[in-house]
């Protein structure tokens, strides 16, 4: 019988004896498409229970019970803040920002706040938390929290957390020193995010950044989506060089020349 049928208390029992995350996390998105106040109570209760495993199913459930509408998300996000007074397991903790990051919409300066006391952690899985939940929030402190995590030595903090204050509409010279910072990181996807955040902001200095990436042999899609936000035309002469070239060579990705193609196309529309 497809799990769809099963009762929330025999799949609550799965997920408690699952070993492998790809059965979990299909699992816990069957039960939250089931908003009820029957399920909600049942994850009160494993949140509550003295087992760290038990706890982390009820706070991931809850995340996105309800899918969009989030029918408890009031609730949720008490239960959430309350845990964060007295959690101190770094798993724990993790879901718990990772559930906030679904739920940041709703959230107080208060809150934004105790989010950030977490900062100094040197747990790698609770700065991530921490840049999730912080995550397209336009708030100074909280702005200023993921500049200081765009700096990070591990590559997926940085990577996240400069993608974070490059996409935020809210701009000012410190998120542009920030980006500018990042330019020339050896980490590609903080790279990338970086120039990108800048051609969003239509700060001139990113253009010849993107001039030498594009001398690059290996520069992958992401640098389309940074020519296109800088709107300028004077790219579409060297982008059609690299596309005739790349006709030539059979072992280009066909998903690359097509984003390559669909770039200078976009671009000649503008």
């Amino acid at each position: 019988m497809s799990k769809l049928n099963w009762s929330d208390e025999k799949l609550i029992s799965r997920l408690i004896n699952y070993k492998t995350d790809k059965s979990r996390w299909q699992t816990i998105r069957i039960l939250r498409s089931r908003p009820s106040q029957d399920l909600f109570e049942k994850c009160v209760e494993l949140i509550n229970s003295n087992d760290k495993k038990k706890k982390i199913i009820g706070i991931d459930i809850l995340a996105q019970l309800g899918k969009d509408k989030k029918p408890f998300r009031k609730e949720t996000l008490k239960i959430y803040f309350e845990l964060l007074n007295s959690e101190t397991n770094e798993n724990v903790l993790f879901s718990i920002l990772s559930g906030i990051s679904f739920n940041e919409k709703e959230l107080n300066k208060k809150q934004i706040n105790k989010i950030c006391s977490f900062q100094n952690s040197n747990s790698d899985l609770i700065k991530q938390g921490i840049v999730n939940a912080l995550g397209f929030i336009e708030n100074e402190k909280a702005i200023d929290v993921l500049i200081k995590f765009s700096k990070d030595k591990a590559n997926h903090i940085r990577s996240w957390a400069t993608f974070y204050i490059g996409q935020v509409d809210f701009d000012n010279e410190y998120i542009r020193e920030a980006l500018w910072n990042r330019v020339n990181d050896k980490h590609q996807e903080t790279r990338m995010e970086a120039i990108i955040g800048l051609a969003k902001r239509k700060d001139n200095r990113v253009l010849e950044i993107i001039n030498q990436e594009l001398t690059k042999d290996d520069f992958g899609s992401m640098l389309f989506e940074a020519i296109l936000e800088t709107e300028n035309k004077d790219f579409i002469p060297i982008l059609q060089k690299e596309l005739n070239e790349s006709k030539n060579i059979e072992t280009i990705n066909p998903d690359w020349v097509k984003g390559l193609e669909e770039c200078i196309n976009d671009l000649q529309k503008l």
